[in-house]
């Protein structure tokens, strides 16, 4: 590709939206696997190896409430993944922003109004007393 042409602003911006949500999905993924193999393994652990077989907290097998544990972080991650970056993705954090930036000039004008009213600037006066003075 060219490194003398430039890429469009906008195309730029959803190609670094997409690129971001590709990452997104390809950490859940990752945490998917993570998740899968670490239940194999805890589960290898207390069966079969016997390891703190006799511990069992809320009655149930140490490795069942880990495994529930971490099957809760795992559906937090992906609600935060696809439903709320669909949400509160890219289009409603610049919806948010327009609306800040809005009331920040708002604001802004009702100051400039009362600095105004308070401190009036007669430019016409200064002009015809200039053309006095010649």
């Amino acid at each position: 590709m060219d490194s003398t042409k430039k890429i469009d602003p906008e195309i730029r911006a959803l190609y670094e939206n997409a690129h971001q949500r590709v990452k997104q999905k390809k950490r859940l993924m990752t945490h998917l696997v993570f998740f899968i193999a670490g239940s194999v393994i805890f589960i290898v652990l207390n069966v079969i190896i016997g390891y703190q077989s006799e511990f069992k907290p809320l009655g149930m097998d140490w490795f069942v409430t880990a495994i529930l544990i971490w099957l809760f972080f795992f559906l937090v991650h992906a609600i935060n993944v696809f439903v709320v970056n669909n949400l509160m993705g890219k289009e409603w954090e610049e919806k948010q922003m327009n609306k800040l930036v809005e009331k920040q000039l708002e604001r802004l004008r009702e100051l400039q109004k009362k600095v105004d009213k308070k401190h009036p600037i007669d430019t016409g006066s200064t002009k015809i007393q200039k053309n006095n003075d010649l």
